[in-house]
C-alpha cells in the first residue's frame, strides 16, 4: 500500500509537493490522502494568504480543531495506561503532554517548525508557533483520516519513539519553589492565601490565591494545601510569561511599597551634634555618583526573567536511557521526600 502510494506521488506535477509529501511522511509515518489539510496546518496566519473569494486562509481552525482531538486522544491514552489512578493524577499527566511547551519541542524535534509558512518575524519571534503547528497538524489528520489514526500516530511517533509518558507523569516539577525563586530574585513580596476550604465527599477541598505585592494573581483549587498552592504557583507563571501588563502591574505595586518604605524620617538630627546616628551613617555610605545611582535603580527594577524561561519539560531527558517504571516512581518517591 505505502509503496503503491509513493508512486502515485512521484507522479505529482509539482516538486513542492512530492519534498512536502515525503517530509510529511517522516512526521507522521504514513502519506496523506488529501494535502490541501496539511498545507493548511503549516500556513501561520503572518502568511496573509487569501483564498478566491478574499477571505484569510490559517492554520488557526484546524488548531482549534487538533487542540480538541489532541486532549481526546491523549486523554484516552493516559486513562488506560494508569488503571486505578485519581481524577487529579490524569488530569496532570495529560496536561503535561499536550502543554505548549511539550508540543512546541515535539515540532521542532520532528521538523515540523521547518514546514510553517510565515512572515520572517513571526518565525523569529513567536515561540509558540510550532505548538500551534502540532495541533493543526493533528486536526489535519483527523479530517484526512480519522480518529484512529490520531490515536495511533501519538502511540507510535510519540509516546513510543519521543517521550516516555511514565517518566512524564511521574516528574513533579515545583512550581511553588519556581515562583518563590523569581520572586526573591526580583525582591516581590509574595503572599498565599486561602479563599476558601471546604469538603468534596468527604475529602477535604482547599482553594488558595497568589498574591504579588497585593497584586491578585491565579488560585486554584487541590485536595491538600501543596496541591492548592503548586496549581496557583503554575498559573501565575504562566500569567508572568504571556501578561506582560501583570508584570507591571507587580513592579509598580512594588514601586509604590519601596518609595513608602524610603520615606525619611521626620526627627532632624541637632546641627553639630558629634556622634554621627545610623541613618547619617548609612547615607554616608551609600551615598553615590549619579551615573552609580541610576546603575544601582536600573538593576533594582530588572525583571529575572530566568525563572519564567526555564523549560518545564526537557525532551532530551524525557527520551534519555531506557528506564523501567519501577526505577522512574521509586525515583520520583525519593525526590518527593527530598523535597
Amino acid at each position: 500500500m505505502q509503496i503503491s502510494h509513493l508512486i502515485a506521488r512521484l507522479k505529482l506535477p509539482f516538486r513542492e509537493d512530492k519534498e512536502l509529501y515525503s517530509c510529511l511522511y517522516e512526521i507522521l509515518g504514513f502519506y496523506p490522502n488529501h494535502i490541501d489539510y496539511y498545507k493548511t496546518a503549516l500556513l501561520h496566519s503572518s502568511a496573509a494568504k487569501r483564498n478566491d473569494k478574499g477571505k484569510p486562509v490559517n492554520n488557526e481552525r484546524l488548531e482549534f480543531l487538533g487542540d480538541a482531538i489532541l486532549s481526546a486522544v491523549v486523554g484516552d491514552i493516559v486513562y488506560r495506561h494508569f488503571p486505578g489512578k485519581r481524577e487529579g493524577f490524569l488530569t496532570n499527566t495529560r496536561s503535561k503532554l499536550v502543554q505548549r511547551d511539550t508540543l512546541g519541542k515535539l515540532a521542532n524535534e520532528m521538523g515540523i517548525n521547518e514546514l510553517i509558512k510565515a512572515a520572517a518575524q513571526n518565525q523569529n519571534h513567536n515561540s509558540y508557533m510550532g505548538g500551534n503547528a502540532f495541533e493543526a497538524l493533528v486536526g489535519a489528520i483527523y479530517l484526512d483520516q480519522g480518529y484512529d489514526a490520531c490515536m495511533k500516530f501519538m502511540k507510535k511517533r510519540i509516546l513510543k519513539q519521543m517521550i516516555n509518558i511514565d517518566k512524564v507523569a511521574y516528574k513533579e516539577v515545583n512550581f511553588k519553589s519556581k515562583l518563590l525563586e523569581w520572586t526573591q530574585k526580583n525582591r516581590v513580596k509574595i503572599e498565599f492565601r486561602l479563599l476558601s476550604q471546604k469538603s468534596d465527599k468527604g475529602s477535604p477541598v482547599f482553594e488558595y490565591q497568589v498574591l504579588l505585592e497585593g497584586v491578585e494573581g491565579c488560585s486554584a483549587t487541590g485536595y491538600s494545601k501543596k496541591e492548592s498552592q503548586q496549581m496557583a504557583s503554575k498559573l501565575t507563571l504562566e500569567q508572568l510569561r504571556r501578561k506582560p501588563q501583570f508584570i507591571d502591574e507587580v513592579f509598580a505595586a512594588k514601586s509604590n511599597r519601596t518609595k513608602m518604605e524610603e520615606e525619611p524620617a521626620t526627627a532632624v538630627p541637632k546641627i553639630g551634634e558629634e556622634n554621627p546616628t545610623e541613618s547619617q551613617k548609612w547615607a554616608e555610605s551609600s551615598a553615590k555618583t549619579p551615573e552609580k545611582q541610576e546603575k544601582i535603580v536600573t538593576e533594582e527594577n530588572k525583571i529575572s526573567t530566568s525563572i519564567l524561561d526555564d523549560d518545564e519539560f526537557d525532551l532530551s531527558d524525557i527520551s534519555a536511557r531506557e528506564q523501567t517504571r519501577e526505577e522512574i516512581i521509586a525515583a520520583a518517591e525519593l525526590a518527593a521526600y527530598n523535597g
